[in-house]
């Protein structure tokens, strides 16, 4: 069975039921997801040995969190524990054209006060197949990029494929901050994975005759941001998730995956998502496509198997995608009508 560890930060979420806004609510639902934990349930899901690395609080809702992951399967066994809190975020969701709202409360967060000694990262590592992490565990700032360049070294000398979500936020760290330590990072990655405006904002690439506020995708603007991407570090595969806003409520959702050996591009097909909910979109999208790699699928069937796992996870509630692999595979070969199944 294949090894996939991620490592990041896991956090609580508190949202008002339904669509009532923050300050109409005197109720909130608790749950917990993350970037990098959202990976881990999914491919945990499609029944792979999957191990997620971070750090909590020891206490009882830090062992919440834990528990949290370990129902789905997620070995937690080299989460580090100490710290005083798990971060939060707030999540108000929105529809038709109001948007969706997050705010976060996440500062002096357990993960963010991590050292490098916490984590024995040849131990931890210790016949994995691949590692994943996002721009966002970086971006926590103290000892954490050092920390992950401290896996990523390990990956290196073990050959383990790497993967990274560049996923950029602009409230964790500037722009020019954020380029110039995931700069440092880049060279261990295998496959870079980005959405419409994260190559701009953390590298300064920009698609062509693209506007993200309205909905316009350009192609051949991003098969030039793949380009660029590779020929400045070297990925062996750049995967870009194309969404067209055409509200809070509904979305077209896409992708590109582009071969740097070969030079092949391919586009999935594209799905109109009426959305339940869509954090955790890009997760599922980055669980899916490390699937398929894993599985040797052909470029296309990997962009298109990562695409249906993410459109199935817009429409589950919370942070992770709970689908099986069968119900992927049943959506990208064409079954999308919904029907009930008996």
């Amino acid at each position: 069975m294949k090894k996939v560890v991620t490592f990041g930060e896991i956090m609580l979420r508190l949202a008002p039921p339904l669509y009532t806004r923050f300050l109409q609510t005197d109720e909130y639902t608790a749950l917990y997801g993350g970037g990098e934990a959202n990976v881990a349930v999914s491919l945990a899901n499609y029944g792979y040995n999957t191990a997620f690395v971070s750090k909590l609080p020891n206490h009882e809702i830090g062992q919440a969190g834990v528990n949290a992951l370990s129902r789905y399967g997620v070995s937690t066994q080299h989460i580090a524990r100490g710290g005083e809190r798990v971060g939060i975020y707030y999540l108000e969701k929105g529809a038709s054209q109001r948007p969706s709202k997050v705010i976060y409360d996440r500062a002096y967060s357990s993960i963010s006060q991590a050292r490098r000694e916490d984590f024995d990262w040849n131990a931890i590592l210790d016949g994995a197949d691949f590692f994943h992490f996002t721009g966002i565990t970086p971006a926590l700032k103290n000892e954490l990029p050092q920390i992950c360049e401290d896996a990523l070294k390990v990956c290196k000398e073990k050959g383990i494929i790497v993967s990274c979500d560049l996923n950029y936020r602009k409230n964790l760290w500037s722009k020019a901050e954020a380029g110039e330590t995931m700069a440092k990072l880049m060279p261990y990655v295998n496959i870079c994975i980005a959405n419409e405006e994260d190559a701009a904002d953390v590298f300064g690439i920009h698609a062509s005759n693209t506007d993200v506020t309205t909905g316009t995708i350009n192609h051949d603007g991003y098969i030039d941001v793949a380009k660029q991407l590779v020929d400045r570090f070297g990925f062996d595969k750049v995967a870009i998730t194309l969404r067209e806003s055409i509200s809070a409520s509904d979305n077209n959702w896409a992708a590109m995956l582009y071969d740097g050996q070969s030079g092949d591009v391919v586009f999935s097909k594209k799905y109109p998502v009426r959305i339940v909910d869509r954090v955790g979109g890009g997760d599922s999208f980055g669980a899916g496509l490390i699937y398929a790699t894993l599985q040797d699928m052909s470029l296309q069937d990997t962009i298109e198997f990562a695409v249906a796992a993410s459109c199935l996870k817009h429409t589950i509630e919370g942070d992770f995608n709970l689908v099986t692999v069968d119900e992927v595979k049943k959506l990208a070969q064409g079954d999308g009508s919904g029907r009930v199944q008996r």
